[in-house]
């Protein structure tokens, strides 16, 4: 049996309790106890109802606020989603539209750079035109006075060839050359014989141009008295119509360069055999009358004919020579001549488009001619 006891409110001591008077007071005790356990687990439990509805209803409070704030962020979102691509879409038409202002603007600008290019294209080309023109007109220009001053030179080497080929084929003779500008024939030769007597005068004409003048005869004819020649010898590349080789035309002696020393060797021949017979029958004017028909005749034709052809056949070799080798120098003298063409050209375009900036070259100018004009 279990010693149960209780302590005095009053005066605090511990009273013993027997079982007989324990027993209800612990029924009533724990009936007691189990009533407010009761209350309480009743109470605690209401508590907890409510606490869980409460707590319930602050979670489906918020979660209506999350709900409302994710549908007002969801809109939110569309919202920027359809700001953004209205805003790319006026990006897109903003791009377009500055693209084909700056393309309008280009083709502006393209079409007045081609329009200024072309102006200044027709300029630079005008002024090149012009240049060219110029040169044109200065090149003929020097052309022509290159080919007067060819043509003297020419007759000034064609004199002194003959005089060189006269002088070396007939030693003993003099020649008397006639200054330029002065008035007479080209030559004088003074025929002298084996023993040095003076067996008379040829003068000696030289021509070299494209077409034969009558004129010249009339003019050497009064050369030929004046200078007291017996003969009179033309010597022209142009002949007059059906001559090739040479004749007696109206009492002067005409013939090509080629057959210079041939008919030179004739003549001389000729007047050293008539001071011969003059000085063997002087007085004989019969004589005189003799050498004069034969010079005249056509037995002395056939002499100088006989002669010149095997002279001609000698000379043949020579002239194809010459003829190849002024060939290969006229080909060689083109070619030098394009070249230097195209030089100046290319300067002259040079100086068209750059003008005065790249100086002048004194080669290229005309002799007194200041500033390359």
């Amino acid at each position: 049996m279990t010693d149960l006891t209780i302590k005095c409110p009053d005066c605090g001591s511990t009273i013993p309790l027997d079982e007989t008077f324990a027993g209800p007071l612990l029924a009533e005790t724990r009936r007691d106890f189990e009533s407010k356990l009761a209350q309480v687990a009743a109470a605690e439990a209401k508590k907890a109802r409510d606490g869980v509805s409460g707590e319930l209803a602050e979670m489906r409070r918020q979660a209506a606020e999350r709900e409302a704030k994710l549908a007002d962020a969801q809109k939110a979102q569309a919202d920027f989603v359809r700001q953004s691509r209205e805003l790319a879409e006026r990006q897109r038409e903003l791009d377009l539209t500055i693209q084909n202002r700056v393309s309008a603007a280009m083709g502006e600008l393209r079409a007045k750079a081609r329009a200024e290019a072309d102006e200044a294209a027709a300029l630079r080309l005008a002024e090149k035109e012009k240049t060219i023109a110029d040169m044109q007109r200065q090149l003929a220009e020097a052309n022509r006075r290159a080919e007067q001053g060819s043509q003297q030179l020419q007759g000034e080497v064609l004199e002194l060839q003959l005089e060189t080929l006269l002088g070396a084929r007939f030693p003993t003779d003099t020649f008397e050359a006639v200054g330029k500008g002065v008035f007479g024939a080209d030559l004088i030769q003074h025929v002298n014989g084996s023993v040095g007597q003076s067996c008379g005068a040829i003068i000696w004409e030289t021509k070299r141009t494209k077409n034969w003048t009558e004129g010249w005869l009339a003019k050497l004819r009064t050369d030929q008295r004046t200078a007291n020649a017996e003969i009179a010898v033309l010597l022209s590349e142009a002949l007059p119509k059906g001559i090739e080789t040479f004749d007696l035309v109206d009492g002067v002696w005409v013939a090509h360069p080629r057959y210079a020393e041939p008919l030179g060797l004739i003549l001389r021949q000729s007047l050293i055999e008539l001071e011969t017979r003059r000085v063997v029958q002087a007085g004989q004017e019969s004589k005189m009358e003799l050498v004069y028909n034969y010079l005249t005749g056509p037995g002395f034709r056939h002499r100088i004919e006989a002669i010149v052809e095997r002279f001609t056949e000698m000379q043949a070799d020579l002239v194809r020579e010459r003829t190849a080798m002024q060939k290969l120098w006229a080909r060689r003298e083109q070619q030098i001549g394009a070249v230097v063409a195209s030089t100046v050209g290319l300067f002259g375009d040079f100086q068209g488009i750059a003008g005065q900036a790249i100086g002048n070259i004194p080669a290229l100018e005309l002799p007194g001619s200041d500033d390359g004009t």
